[in-house]
């Protein structure tokens, strides 16, 4: 009993000398071991001085917003609506409570055309809700084969793990729409309308995402079992996908395979009433040839004039890889001006959350400034901010207005947005040109905009960049 007493005692003793190592050396910290000293709380403590401005100030802040309270007055005059060149855009979309910004965008390019050319009413719209549908059955495939192709690598090795934590979404970008437009056709907005679930697609998405990391990580275990064939995954894929289908049919409906439509024309009288298939209606008033298309994008953390191309950054796994050529801002802007002159709108993605006066729908790097309110600087690059998480491309909007001065020289853009009329200048934004620089990164052009000797970069073979790229997130 003594012994165990004795023992017990020793083992206290033992404990107790850390802790109180710890305690000393919490009060006497230096910089080597990473720690908040005293005397590093004192010098920080200095900095707000709690004087009557700081308290003033801070009596001022803590019930407001720093982007209210730091709305640069002296830039409230710079916002005005003229613009020299503006390609004539159609009634404003909404892509609701959804992330399906890329999909409006590349729809709103083809609808300015069709409506155009077939002399449509302004308010024509492509069925979004159909080309959703078949989206979230691809990217469902495209994760579940997929789990097949990686089998072999354990779940922590880093393509794996960037799989499961995105199993599927409702972002994307240019090249999506352009594969699922040429593998399913269009149907018009009658004939697949929107649903409650293609408008709010947080609830449905995380289910779909849910069942995609259960069935994957069954894909992989039967991958793995000795003597399991190809037709044998086919078989069980399929039959997952079809769980994956029904979901989809119960929540957004499912698409037609043939349909009957009333054409009308601008002025809202009927033209003629016929009997379509989504290929055909697609063959007749959208037909593209999207092989003609390229992306330009500018990212300073890359070396220009250069391919590159995103690992996993499609929607249909035998689609493509999104592709596009590297190029410094000053010389993707002529070829931006070249194609509003020609009437013809294009995809455009940037940072736009990035000093936005939600307001007046007005985008200048000198809206808000937050220097002069913090007292302090925020002084990083295009270039620290990408490599650094700090910016990055998060919506897709149509292109479709610059503003030139006498010179030839961008002053200022605008673009339609899908956030509804009433969000904005009456549903669009527009920014200067010196925040296009700092916020712009990708543009889709027609060929016949892109000066031959780009055209030619173009034709580089590709340089692959992983799937978890700091620049790849899908736009919303």
């Amino acid at each position: 009993m003594k012994r165990f007493v004795l023992a017990l005692a020793a083992t206290a003793l033992l404990l107790a000398v850390p802790a109180q190592a710890q305690k000393k050396n919490a009060k006497n910290a230096t910089p080597d071991n990473g720690g908040i000293t005293t005397e590093m709380m004192q010098q920080m403590k200095k900095n707000y001085g709690g004087n009557a401005s700081d308290k003033a100030l801070r009596n001022i802040m803590v019930t407001n917003s720093p982007a209210k309270l730091a709305l640069n007055y002296e830039n409230s005059t710079a916002f005005d609506s003229h613009f020299s060149n503006r390609v004539e855009s159609k009634a404003i979309t909404d892509q609701k409570s959804s992330g399906r910004c890329w999909m409006f965008t590349g729809m709103n390019v083809l609808r300015n055309k069709a409506i155009r050319q077939h002399n449509l009413p302004a308010d024509f719209q492509f069925s979004q809700a159909y080309t959703f549908f078949y989206d979230q059955l691809e990217k469902s495939n495209l994760f579940l084969q997929a789990m097949i192709d990686t089998y072999k690598k354990p779940l922590d090795d880093q393509e794996v793990d960037w799989l499961l934590k995105n199993p599927i979404g409702d972002g994307g970008q240019f090249t999506g729409i352009a594969n699922l437009i040429d593998k399913y056709g269009l149907v018009p907005a009658e004939a697949m309308p929107e649903t409650f679930n293609t408008n709010n697609t947080s609830s449905i998405s995380s289910l779909i995402a849910l069942k995609l990391r259960e069935d994957g990580l069954q894909l992989r275990e039967l991958a793995a079992q000795k003597g399991t064939t190809p037709a044998q995954l086919l078989q069980r894929k399929t039959e997952m996908l079809g769980t994956i289908y029904r979901m989809l049919a119960l929540t957004m409906g499912e698409p037609p395979a043939q349909f009957t439509w009333q054409q009308k024309n601008a002025k809202g009288e009927i033209v003629s009433t016929e009997s379509y298939t989504p290929k055909s209606f697609y063959e007749k008033f959208a037909k593209t040839d999207f092989s003609t298309y390229y992306m330009i994008m500018n990212d300073p953390t890359r070396e220009y004039y250069k391919v590159y191309e995103i690992q996993y950054d499609r929607h249909v796994y035998d689609g493509q890889n999104w592709r596009y050529l590297n190029l410094p801002m000053d010389e993707i802007a002529p070829m931006c001006i070249a194609s509003i002159k020609d009437s013809t709108m294009m995809y455009f993605s940037c940072d736009v959350g990035k000093f936005l006066n939600r307001d007046k729908g007005f985008m200048d790097v000198n809206n808000y400034d937050y220097a002069s309110l913090f007292g302090t600087t925020f002084g990083m690059d295009k270039k620290q901010r990408v490599a650094t998480h700090a910016s990055g491309s998060s919506h897709a909007m149509t292109l479709c207005a610059v503003d030139l001065d006498k010179e030839g020289r961008p002053i200022k853009w605008m673009v339609e947005n899908s956030w509804g009329s009433s969000y904005g200048y009456q549903g669009f934004l527009i920014m200067t040109n010196d925040w296009f620089n700092e916020y712009m990164f990708r543009v889709v052009l027609e060929e016949k905009y892109i000066p031959t000797k780009y055209r030619t970069m173009l034709q580089q073979k590709p340089i692959m960049l992983p799937a978890w790229d700091p620049m790849f997130a899908p736009e919303e």
